[in-house]
């Protein structure tokens, strides 16, 4: 059987920046945000899981992506919780909590009090830059087939 930490490893400065552009570089090395409604996946509504753009790391699904208005994709939870690394962030003059990859310790975005109550209250708010959407029609393909039967059918 495959060791799934070994699968979801970060890899060397040179081969992230060969990887990523430089705006996925800027936000999950960085700690930068990409601008608001002008991102990628903020109004995806495909059906599909959404991993580390670093490692590949499966962190939320869209199953659990919802309309915040906030400009970029917002889920109510991740994956499981040992996906995420949770710090304080005082940047800004603001007090907020940042969220992180656990495998790749990748800038993600920040966790808020204000999601949907009867779906536990939290918004995730991630920067699309931070993800990469696998379409559930790819999942098997990709490597994440286990992972369908998080996603509701009905979506």
């Amino acid at each position: 059987m495959e060791d799934k930490k070994a699968k979801y490893t970060k890899g060397s400065e040179s081969e992230i920046r060969k990887k990523l552009t430089d705006i996925q570089y800027r936000v999950t090395q960085q700690n930068d945000t990409e601008s608001p409604f002008q991102n990628e996946y903020w109004n995806n509504r495909e059906k599909g899981i959404y991993v580390d753009i670093v490692t590949g790391e499966p962190l939320f699904v869209s199953s659990d992506k919802y309309e915040s208005g906030c400009g970029w994709p917002s889920f109510t939870k991740p994956i499981g919780k040992d996906r995420i690394i949770y710090k304080r962030d005082t940047t800004h003059g603001m007090e907020r909590t940042e969220v992180r990859s656990k495998d790749g310790d990748s800038h993600l975005g920040h966790v808020f009090n204000d999601g949907p109550s009867e779906k536990g209250g939290l918004r995730y708010c991630i920067n699309s830059a931070s993800l990469k959407f696998i379409p559930f029609s790819e999942m098997d393909k990709e490597g994440y087939g286990e992972l369908k039967c998080l996603i509701n059918a009905e979506e």
